[in-house]
């Protein structure tokens, strides 16, 4: 039954967008003890006419520029110690992506609770113009620590308006932030 319901239903869409004329009449085979072929309708069908192409045309393409440059400069380094734990070398990096002014994002604190670190930094504007450039900011801290350790990234400032950004939570001031944070015990301050 769900058969024919559905064949009665897209009957309708398949003939839309066609003319169809036929051209020969069909005839159903007599039925004998001694048969002959049948002889089925053919059809002349008109289908929609198509045309794909391409125009020129002056649209906005975002561009991007970043320029990677290699520097030697000191990174903090925290070595946690975790009894009957085996440590690995991570690096936290918190960054963000910005336009509009120039900002600049520093690693203010590392927090520790239980099996969790909480890695603080702040967001803070600058006055230079990026003139509608787009930018990706980031500070880091090199860790040897337990790798079973879940690290947050908690960024204070205001939360520039990128998909990029929605890695990690925005506080508008370090009173915003949880209590669980607030109470932490501080492993790194800046």
């Amino acid at each position: 039954m769900k058969k024919v319901i559905l064949f009665f239903t897209l009957l309708p869409l398949l003939l839309i967008g066609c003319s169809i004329d036929q051209e020969e009449g069909g005839d159903l085979p007599e039925v004998d003890v001694d048969t002959e072929s049948g002889n089925l309708p053919e059809y002349d069908v008109d289908w929609a006419n198509v045309d794909v192409s391409t125009e020129t045309k002056m649209v906005e393409v975002p561009k991007v520029v970043v320029v990677m440059e290699e520097e030697e400069v000191e990174v903090p380094s925290i070595d946690m110690n975790v009894p009957d734990k085996e440590k690995v070398e991570r690096n936290l990096v918190v960054e963000a992506e910005i336009t509009g002014t120039q900002k600049s994002i520093e690693i203010q604190e590392i927090r520790a609770s239980q099996n969790r670190m909480y890695v603080i930094a702040t967001l803070e504007e600058m006055d230079t113009n990026l003139e509608g450039k787009t930018m990706r900011i980031q500070d880091q801290v090199e860790l040897n620590a337990p790798k079973d350790l879940d690290v947050r990234y908690i960024i204070v400032g205001q939360k520039p308006n990128r998909v990029y950004n929605d890695k990690h939570s925005y506080v508008n001031s370090m009173d915003d932030l949880d209590s669980e944070i607030k109470d932490a015990a501080v492993i790194y301050q800046n």
